[in-house]
């Protein structure tokens, strides 16, 4: 353009450039496009000077939507003698009817944006169906053929996985990995939002998905990739059910805050009041005063925060007192839940709805067959898609369980001492609805585990 505007004479005052701004996407606010238009309006460029004409590289660059050509042509022609230059030559938007072929080529252009997300759409599906990579940037946990594992970042991705499900946080997998030294696939650090996504993304376990729902065969099964798979499926249905479930009913992403003591908030004050009520504000933890031996400690809160500030036990005797209560009670929770969870008993139904959706769906494009018509079909089909989400559902539910029970086989003591600290909280917390902290009375007394009252959750 700088060229073709030397050659007729023009001085170039100013650039607008949206480099990749798609100008047909209603979502997409293109600046200097903006600018463009309060300029025209204004007569003069931010600088100051007269603005005599527009080039464009070509006219869909500059508009592909009726409303910003209507915008554009009204923000031009507020002043006589403009010119407009793009790659068919000089236009005159002055011209009686030129608003009539504009929209004319806002209308072809738009045909043709479709045509190309339509064909890119399939071309992803065919792709996907065929079980090929679609990815444009290599995936954490691959080499850059996509389809190789990279041992370091697989072998995390295994451990962060076991650990969600043993009940650790995506905020502590998040920090554990920034620790590591890991970074995205574009050289970015790890945030909580991008550690969620690589963990629920069905290519770990081989599978494809689009839209959030995986790519099926005729057969209604998952569509396998080309790639390495870093998890089984068992394990992939499992870590999203996990994570769902944290999320489910908030709108927002749990696990944000990550607690420094392990009984904060689990504890709650025994102390007796005045009036002959308990306390019972849960207790906080603290760190503790450099000169004891001991490195943090749990109180009650203060009169002015609620509290009573009558309650204080020392932190690290308080914690494991109350960890070997809870692996005790594991230990006898895991010898009646250590048994193999029976396969789904819905897989024939499951069969059965696919099949009746697919029979549907072929007797209405049939068009020798008549019974079925449009009203009939439509009624139909959203019922038989309910029955098969519910089932899915269902089998995403057993396969969690049947993890959680593998689980249970372990040894649970010494699983214990390899979990982090948000996992011992969880599993205090399914065991122990609270821990009443009695005060041991005035001066500097021996710990006694006898005044600490665990109050142990129902079987319900």
């Amino acid at each position: 353009m700088t060229e073709t505007a030397r050659r007729f004479g023009w001085l170039v005052v100013y650039r607008y450039t949206d480099n990749d701004k798609s100008a047909s996407k209603e979502n997409i606010v293109r600046d200097d496009f903006e600018q463009l238009l309060a300029d025209l309006a204004a007569g003069t460029t931010p600088d100051g000077y007269p603005i005599h004409g527009v080039m464009a590289v070509n006219d869909d660059r500059l508009y592909r939507r009726p409303s910003d050509w209507e915008r554009y042509l009204k923000a031009f022609t507020t002043q006589e003698g403009r010119v407009y230059h793009d790659s068919n030559g000089i236009q005159d938007l002055y011209a009686e009817g030129f608003e009539i072929k504009g929209l004319l080529g806002v209308a072809m252009s738009l045909s043709e944006t479709r045509k190309k997300e339509r064909r890119s759409r399939n071309s992803h599906r065919s792709r996907a169906i065929r079980g090929q990579s679609v990815a444009a940037w290599r995936p954490f946990g691959w080499e850059d053929d996509k389809v190789s594992l990279r041992p370091d970042e697989a072998e995390a991705i295994r451990q962060a996985v076991k650990d969600v499900i043993a009940g650790a946080s995506i905020s502590e997998i998040t920090r554990r990995w920034k620790e590591a030294g890991f970074i995205t696939s574009r050289g970015n650090a790890f945030q909580y939002q991008t550690v969620k996504q690589v963990l629920v993304n069905a290519r770990l376990c081989g599978y494809r998905e689009i839209k959030g729902e995986l790519v099926r065969d005729g057969d209604d099964q998952p569509i396998v990739g080309e790639w390495e798979p870093i998890i089984t499926p068992k394990e992939w249905f499992a870590v999203t059910a996990k994570i769902r479930e944290r999320g489910r009913g908030t709108g927002m992403p749990r696990g944000g805050l990550v607690h420094k003591y392990l009984l904060t908030g689990i504890l709650r004050c025994g102390h007796v009041l005045e009036d002959g009520t308990v306390c019972n504000n849960k207790m906080i933890g603290i760190k503790a005063n450099d000169w004891l031996k001991y490195r943090h400690a749990y109180m009650c809160k203060k009169t002015v925060d609620g509290g009573c500030n009558k309650t204080y036990k020392r932190g690290d005797k308080t914690d494991k007192a109350i960890e070997e209560l809870v692996i005790a009670k594991l230990e006898r929770d895991a010898a009646s839940k250590a048994q193999d969870v029976p396969d789904w008993d819905k897989a024939d139904a499951l069969e059965r709805a696919v099949r009746s959706r697919n029979e549907l769906e072929r007797r209405w494009h049939d068009d020798e067959d008549t019974d079925i018509d449009d009203e009939t079909f439509f009624r139909n089909l959203p019922v038989l898609e309910r029955r098969i989400k519910e089932l899915r559902a269902d089998q995403r539910a057993h396969e969690a369980l049947k993890a959680e029970a593998e689980e249970a086989k372990e040894d649970v003591r010494n699983a214990w001492g390899s979990k982090t600290l948000t996992q011992k909280r969880e599993a205090i917390k399914k065991v122990l609805s609270a821990v009443i902290a009695v005060p041991g009375g005035k001066g500097n007394k021996t710990f006694d585990p006898e005044l600490l009252k665990p109050v142990w959750r129902t079987s319900e």
